[in-house]
């Protein structure tokens, strides 16, 4: 299994539009956009944040579209975020996706946010260097209820 980053592309959307309609992913994921079946809402997103300094790029293996990953927000503040189509979870993918994304954006600190109850993407950020800061809440709409989530910090 072959897996790499390239630039967002604009055929791309039309697949991580789909993968924001899989309510397991939504719910693992949780803190989604208020209506993920809006598609409007969704272009005028991708379209803002693809003119902006954030590092955007599609996950591929064996060369097909297998989800995406970004760090994102100002200098000191940049988070990593990722989806992985469900398809793919368990396999290593998303462990690797962002080993890759943390060799294209060098600048240090990151951060990144996981609910506490998923274990999945906890797993990858620990395993890529990643560890516990510190504990916020939030509403989700993917969960229509208050969610606690890690906020985790890599150094260095």
């Amino acid at each position: 299994m072959r897996i790499v980053l390239r630039e967002v592309r604009q055929p791309d959307l039309d697949y991580f539009f789909a993968l924001m309609q899989d309510p397991e992913s939504g719910r693992m994921a949780a803190f989604t956009a208020e209506d993920p079946g809006d598609r409007a809402r969704f272009d005028a997103h991708w379209e803002r944040i693809l003119g902006t300094d954030a590092v955007n790029r599609t996950v591929l293996v064996d060369g097909a579209p297998a989800g995406h990953a970004a760090v994102y927000g100002p200098p000191g503040e940049r988070e990593v975020t990722y989806w992985i189509d469900r398809a793919h979870w368990g396999r290593g993918v998303a462990t690797a996706a962002l080993r890759e994304l943390l060799v294209l954006v060098a600048e240090r600190p990151l951060y990144a946010r996981a609910a506490t109850d998923n274990a999945g993407s906890l797993r990858v950020l620990a395993k890529c260097g990643f560890t516990v800061t510190g504990r916020d809440r939030g509403f989700v709409h993917a969960r229509g209820e208050e969610t606690e989530e890690f906020v985790l910090r890599l150094d260095g």
